[in-house]
């Protein structure tokens, strides 16, 4: 392995190693069965992921319930799917046995769908709320979420991540908005009681060192009320609590967070900057300081929004092209100590390779996302999703769902 580049250099993760500071993100696929089991869809993605060389893959979002979800056919991780789960992990530890795979842990909330399970929430937020949830159902979720932690630990996962970001129910319970007059609102110590105590059944019931459990956090979500902002009215930056909850996620054995920022569902650009709005990708790299500032040195701090940057042919302003490339910046915040690794998301979907290509100098090879949002698309429409500009598959299905269906009237997925 190569040690003269920041990106190719070796990284410990708790007890793990990476072999590399690459990681690529969740990417929701909507390609489960109707059990939320993996597909040959799913298969295919994971195992060219794997072939791909990255040093860490988050396996996108399993819902840790059946009853409210957000993708019509998302992976589910109950028991009655460890069986199938358990099958995929040794598949693909087949095609790469050295990348740390972890799995996002999640619940939908108020982003779930009415077309087919059931949308529940916090405190009603205007145009989404759902039905007010009862501490007695937290509590039940919270166990759900212990039980399909324990379900990607005996089907072979390195660990897991509790998700909170995107405006899913993790960013619903830490979001100011949430003051409402209840065990998990209000106070900051009782917003993020739903995380602290989920983190502390799993180190409690699992109990093996080797597991590794941390969460994606958006730092900010763009709109008044949301994480990161100063109070459940207020639209103002306010980065104090995001600090605290990051350093009570080590404190209860976080060995890693992962930076992102905004909900898809509400302010998309924000999650997934836009090729015409780089300062929304540049807001990415104060979050990503804020957030390894906050915590120890061996806490691995893995940044997000990186797929923009492509091979410096972004059109982007007031820089140079070879200043403003993946590469560039991700060895940069590397080497200065803003990130520990980088995650890359849409990239993934165009090329899952590009580790592999990057290490071994065939970076003319790299498909580089053009970032049309095209996957993201087909997420909202509730298809199957890859990369349109490179399987051209996807993209006939995607130019006929918008013959049938008409143009999105939102793009919010």
């Amino acid at each position: 392995m190569s040690t003269d580049r920041p990106l190719f250099r070796e990284i410990k993760i708790g007890p793990k190693t990476a072999v590399n500071r690459i990681a690529l993100n969740a990417m929701e696929c909507n390609d489960a069965d109707s059990h939320g089991d993996p597909t040959e869809l799913t298969y295919e993605r994971y195992k060219k992921a794997f072939r791909g060389g990255a040093g860490l893959i988050l396996m996108e979002a399993i819902s840790v319930v059946d009853e409210s979800r957000g993708r019509m056919n998302q992976l589910i991780g109950t028991p009655e799917n460890q069986p199938a789960l358990t099958k995929m992990i040794e598949t693909l530890r087949q095609e790469n046995d050295k990348t740390i795979l972890l799995i996002q842990l999640t619940h939908s909330g108020e982003l779930s769908s009415t077309d087919f399970s059931r949308k529940v929430c916090v405190k009603p937020l205007p145009g989404f709320g759902g039905e007010l949830l009862t501490e007695e159902e937290v509590e039940d979720i919270i166990d759900k979420f212990v039980t399909s932690a324990k379900v990607a630990y005996h089907a072979g996962a390195d660990g897991v991540d509790v998700k909170l970001c995107h405006g899913y129910l993790g960013s619903q319970f830490c979001r100011p908005y949430n003051d409402r007059d209840w065990k998990y609102g209000g106070p900051f110590e009782n917003r993020m009681r739903f995380a602290y105590e989920i983190y502390e059944r799993i180190d409690k019931e699992i109990n093996d060192p080797n597991f590794l459990v941390g969460s994606k956090i958006s730092v900010w979500e763009g709109f008044p009320g949301g994480m990161g902002t100063a109070g459940p009215d207020s639209a103002v930056l306010d980065f104090e609590e995001m600090q605290k909850l990051v350093k009570g996620l080590e404190e209860r054995g976080a060995s890693y967070v992962i930076q992102s920022a905004g909900s898809p569902s509400i302010t998309l650009a924000l999650t997934q900057p836009d090729k015409n709005i780089p300062d929304y990708g540049y807001l990415h790299f104060t979050f990503q300081k804020v957030i390894k500032d906050a915590l120890k040195p061996e806490t691995v701090v893995i940044g997000s929004a990186y797929s923009i940057y492509r091979d410096g042919n972004n059109k982007f302003l007031a820089v140079e092209p070879e200043k403003c490339s993946f590469e560039f910046w991700a060895d940069k915040h590397i080497r200065e100590g803003v990130v520990d690794m980088v995650a890359l998301g849409r990239q993934s979907l165009a090329d899952s390779a590009l580790p592999r290509k990057l290490e071994e100098g065939r970076t003319d090879e790299i498909n580089w996302c053009s970032v049309c949002d095209n996957c993201v698309e087909l997420l909202i429409r509730q298809m199957p999703v890859a990369c349109c500009t490179y399987n051209k598959e996807y993209a006939k299905a995607l130019s006929n769902a918008r013959k049938l269906k008409g143009k999105l009237k939102a793009k919010h997925t």
